[in-house]
């Protein structure tokens, strides 16, 4: 049987090499991307000098031909999918038993003037880094729109060439429309702290350009005029999926699969950024843009595609991510305020940079979710209380065994178990004092 991936991110790459351990058949992952398999949350680190493109490639070259996986650089300009073959850019045709597609995200953008100019770009290919080495070279200032991971990273990315940066925000708080409002406080004066100059409660209106066609300004929607020579656009990602129009596979904002991972089409597929379930679980987002997801999609898949045909499951939810220097990692479903019912506990450190959520059920006390700010927790302990609905005293009981901090980092444990006294005495619970050891 012939397997054909269309992309070759981590949904696709996945797809391929669990099919390989599970069977013989011919694979052939097209891309026009890139002609290997990289790490796209290493993109940054391209830019910012910590690597060189090859070190971001998790598989050496010689990887692909010697687990029969075969690579194609190439763009699909249309998909016949009642032929079972594909049409590429350049004429070719290529046929499939079955088919992947796994075609990611595009940037998003709105309808501003000034789209076209020269140093306006989305950040999330490495065309994108490619074009962004060429669009900052030698300027001072950069406008970024939007606040999400892709914009942090971006500013990031920025700030490391010593280039000014403007975070343009719709919201009140970073990223507030996920996080809740102490954890985006938090990060919005770390922001400050970096020098970045954060623009909340503010709208792009127009981007204005100079007599090359290059950026010089932006206006915001209150009229206040910002002078720079890029504008980075991160207010979110689409489906990459424009190629499969007249294609007969149903879409909507992606391509819509069932639990199976399935199209309206048999034998065609779709994983990762570009999927859409049609019936997604309460609280699960119809179209699961992370990494980890993506990954899990696609080890489902290709044990359908081998025979074993199972639902996917995602699990416990999770998440991680960096705000400049500062790891966050989320376990359940932790939305910007409490579901129904449910009630959350909050810590965080004096200096800022530092913090812990716990929300739990109002009446049972079982834990459902945690937010981590600038500390390490290990997800298999989060993941067992939560689903074994752990009561909240006897969480904080034994929630020092979750950390993993480096040696000789801070305890925050005695701190955040004050807090929790203070807030619930009720339930209050007394730290254990650790032997002390003495050295001869």
């Amino acid at each position: 049987m012939k397997v054909v991936i269309i992309g070759n991110g981590i949904s696709g790459i996945t797809t391929a090499r669990h099919i390989r351990k599970l069977s013989n058949h011919e694979i052939l992952v097209i891309s026009s991307e890139t002609e290997h398999f990289f790490s796209r949350t290493a993109l940054m680190y391209i830019y910012m000098g910590h690597m060189k493109y090859e070190h971001t490639k998790p598989y050496e070259d010689w990887f692909w031909e010697k687990n029969r996986i075969d690579l194609l650089f190439a763009k699909v300009a249309q998909v016949q999918a009642k032929q079972k073959q594909l049409q590429l850019e350049d004429g070719r045709m290529i046929t499939f038993d079955k088919l992947v597609i796994a075609t990611g995200s595009t940037p998003k953008t709105l309808a501003w003037p000034g789209l076209n100019l020269k140093g306006v770009q989305g950040l999330y290919s490495k065309q994108d880094v490619d074009l962004m080495e060429e669009n900052t070279r030698g300027i001072t200032d950069a406008v970024i729109i939007g606040g999400g991971l892709i914009g942090i990273e971006m500013a990031e990315m920025l700030r490391s060439r010593n280039i000014n940066v403007h975070l343009l925000i719709r919201e009140q708080y970073y990223w507030n429309s996920v996080l809740p409002k102490e954890e985006a406080s938090l990060i919005n004066n770390h922001i400050a702290a970096h020098h970045i100059h954060l623009y909340t409660n503010t709208q792009l209106k127009e981007i204005i350009g100079d007599e090359n066609g290059k950026v010089k300004a932006v206006i915001t929607h209150d009229g206040k005029k910002i002078a720079c020579q890029f504008v980075g656009l991160t207010i979110g990602v689409n489906p990459n999926i424009n190629f499969l129009q007249n294609s007969e596979i149903e879409t909507d904002r992606g391509v819509l699969i069932n639990e199976y991972l399935e199209t309206n089409h048999p034998d065609i597929y779709a994983v990762g950024d570009c999927a859409q379930f049609r019936h997604p679980k309460n609280l699960h987002p119809a179209v699961e843009q992370l990494w980890y997801t993506g990954k899990m999609q696609a080890e489902t898949l290709a044990q359908n595609i081998c025979g074993d045909k199972r639902a996917y499951e995602r699990g416990i939810w999770f998440n991680s991510a960096k705000f400049l220097d500062i790891e966050y990692q989320t376990y359940g479903f932790m939305f910007n305020k409490p579901l129904e019912g449910e009630q959350s506990f909050y810590w965080e450190h004096p200096k800022g940079k530092i913090a812990c959520r716990i929300n739990f059920k109002a009446i049972s006390k079982a834990v459902t979710g945690f937010n981590f700010l600038g500390m390490r927790f290990r997800q298999q302990t989060a993941n067992d209380w939560i689903k074994n609905e752990m009561p909240l005293q006897n969480v904080m009981q034994e929630l020092e065994k979750g950390f993993f901090d480096p040696e000789f980092f801070e305890n925050h444990y005695p701190a955040i178990v004050e807090k929790f006294n203070t807030d619930y005495p009720e339930m209050a619970i007394s730290v254990k004092k650790k032997k002390k050891f003495l050295i001869w």
